[in-house]
């Protein structure tokens, strides 16, 4: 019944920008944290940026300064700014939330992924 409907990935030059976008829907009763992780090919998915209910923020060494990560409640959308992109970006984009639904308990939910891709 939850579902996360990702937006926004696409081709891309080096340093170019692209906004991801998620928004959660179904029976949901409260959503906790979100976040997105990628997978590049060959390599193990990895933890990009997470967000709290509240606003924290944490995000991946590599893209510390260039990526941005936000959340709009009142939409259930969770967001992900990504500047001077680099080809080493390149991967599947997956988006992720911590959802307690109206009737069951709390676990993570995924998207289907979106493909970024940063080459010239």
């Amino acid at each position: 019944q939850v579902q996360l409907v990702e937006s926004g990935g696409g081709l891309v030059q080096p340093g170019g920008s692209l906004r991801l976008s998620c928004v959660a829907s179904g029976s949901i009763l409260r959503i906790n944290a979100m976040g997105w992780y990628r997978q590049a090919p060959g390599k193990e998915r990895e933890l990009v940026a997470g967000i709290t209910s509240g606003g924290s923020t944490n995000y991946a060494d590599s893209v510390k300064g260039r990526f941005t990560i936000s959340r709009d409640n009142a939409k259930n959308t969770v967001y992900l700014e990504m500047n001077s992109l680099k080809p080493e970006d390149s991967a599947v984009y997956y988006c992720n939330a911590d959802i307690k639904r109206v009737w069951g308990p709390a676990r993570d939910y995924w998207g289907q992924g979106t493909q970024v891709t940063v080459s010239s």
